[in-house]
């Protein structure tokens, strides 16, 4: 390679480390980022939505139970092959090409350590839950590893450039084929493979799309690449990760452990459901606002601010979607999976509370990582996840359901002081959070408690098929919302601030 040719290289490359022209409009870009970022997310959901609906009538509760009893163990290792190294390049002020590729080679490693140690387990999985045909779903899955290893950095460059169209359609485009290969599969009575090609496929697509797009290649790692603060970053990070996700899928293990596939097919169908919504909100939003509050981590005014109008989105939207699920819970239900799964209705609304609060959790990651408090969030998951493994045992005597309902209203106590402990020495104020979610809580609450009284009291007399009956619901509980917002003084102005952030949007 010529001399010439070398030092394009490297100034190709550093046009992914620099973020100096971001600083410059940050409002433009998070703009310009959010706006594609909540396209891509409306159209994955609705692939996945229109996957579910058809991949739960080709299969059966069991099938996904299958592959629920695997997550649990795939899913916890899983996040060894990262190590957190991702959010730290994401996270960094400042980075270099020598930074990254030992990074690179890092998540490669363990990304191969990881699939071996899962292949390793096949055996061990399929005898804890006495199900022979674990051995080789596990098998299967430990192959995705591998891809995510080679895509770590690539993601993380892109997040960090704000580069969310090129995520976007990477994303889309692996969604598509992993759904194409399931329900082809499906189709053809693959059964729970048909669940397994989804995860392969998806995870491989998503592999050669991200280096497609990402055209910075990686050099040889380096002992003087200086990586000790971020492997730091990344320890704490994937310290908390690791346990929370063990906490959290604790439920899973022991009603598939205790109570066998069926049920576990019921709960994690409806688990999935009720956060499926959330995350086309949740997902988006974090993508952009977690790069651009890391770029304003020294300017505690424009932190604030931009840290309360992304709180402020995701409660907006997010918190009268999970209020009309639990509202119309077996309207979505019917519509959705059918009447074979009618029995997962009050596991999904014994959910609720935990997805309502969990519209806004990720906001106390977003503080945590982006101003490098990944020691507190840890020392936090700890304490969760303790009270969360004291819950699920007391709690599986009553199965699914009784997990359900342990866990939905446990997150009613412990929402206060887990955001107290993640503001102590920042800027921010538990009353400036509390200012900002009250109309969407209000709002939310309000307009279910209306459809619920009209539900019992008139809708009850009308004579309407499913889609009809839940098309009407939807309707009165938009109005609802929005009269709410518009009869209280604050909501009238909080409201004309989104409208500004969606002709901002439409501009893009």
């Amino acid at each position: 390679m010529s001399k010439q040719n070398a030092n394009n290289l490297r100034d190709k490359d550093r046009d992914y480390f620099d973020t100096n022209h971001l600083e410059g409009n940050l409002k433009r870009q998070s703009v310009r980022g959010g706006a594609v970022t909540i396209a891509a997310q409306a159209s994955k959901f609705v692939l996945k939505l229109g996957s579910t609906a058809v991949l739960a009538r080709l299969l059966v509760p069991e099938d996904y139970g299958l592959i629920g009893m695997a997550t649990v163990i795939v899913g916890f290792v899983e996040y060894f092959k990262d190590l957190g190294l991702s959010a730290a390049t994401v996270q960094q002020a400042k980075i270099n090409h020598q930074q990254v590729s030992t990074l690179f080679w890092i998540n490669v490693v363990i990304g191969c350590l990881v699939a071996l140690v899962v292949a390793l387990l096949a055996p061990a999985v399929a005898l804890i839950y006495q199900e022979p045909r674990l051995r080789a779903i596990t098998l299967c899955l430990a192959i995705s590893f591998v891809f995510s290893g080679l895509t770590v950095q690539h993601q993380a460059l892109l997040q960090r450039q704000m580069e969310f169209s090129s995520l976007a359609k990477i994303e889309i485009v692996a969604i598509i084929n992993g759904i194409i290969g399931s329900i082809i599969s499906a189709y053809y009575g693959a059964g729970y493979w048909s669940l397994v090609i989804l995860q392969l496929f998806t995870v491989v697509s998503n592999a050669i799309g991200v280096w497609f797009f990402c055209r910075w290649r990686p050099g040889l790692p380096s002992r003087d690449a200086k990586i000790g603060s971020m492997l730091n970053f990344g320890r704490d990070l994937t310290g908390f990760n690791i346990i929370n996700y063990f906490s959290r899928n604790l439920d899973n293990f022991l009603i598939g452990r205790v109570w066998g596939a069926q049920q576990l097919g019921l709960y994690a169908k409806a688990y999935q459901l009720v956060l499926l919504p959330i995350n086309q909100i949740n997902v988006p939003v974090d993508r952009v606002a977690l790069p651009a509050l890391s770029r304003l981590q020294n300017d505690p005014e424009r932190y604030q601010r931009y840290y309360g109008r992304a709180l402020l989105a995701i409660t907006f939207l997010g918190m009268p979607l999970v209020m009309f699920l639990c509202v119309s819970a077996d309207k979505v239900i019917l519509l959705l999976l059918g009447k074979e799964w009618l029995n997962a209705i009050p596991i999904f609304q014994f959910l609720i509370p935990a997805a309502f609060i969990g519209t806004f959790n990720l906001a106390t990651g977003w503080v945590y990582q982006s101003l490098n408090r990944n020691d507190r969030q840890l020392r936090w998951g700890i304490f969760s996840s303790v009270l969360n493994v004291i819950i699920f045992a007391v709690a599986i005597k009553w199965g699914a359901l009784g997990i359900a309902a342990a866990y939905g209203l446990s997150r009613i106590i412990i929402v206060i002081p887990a955001i107290v402990y993640c503001y102590k020495g920042t800027w921010l104020k538990l009353t400036d959070f509390f200012a900002i979610i009250f109309l969407p809580t209000f709002g939310s609450i309000g307009a279910a408690i209306g459809v619920f009284i009209l539900q019992r009291l008139f809708f009850k007399e009308i004579e309407l098929n499913t889609f009809a009956s839940f098309s009407l619901d939807c309707s009165v509980y938009i109005l609802f919302y929005g009269l709410i917002w518009c009869l209280i003084p604050q909501g009238r102005k909080r409201l004309r601030d989104i409208l500004q952030i969606v002709v901002e949007y439409k501009k893009k």
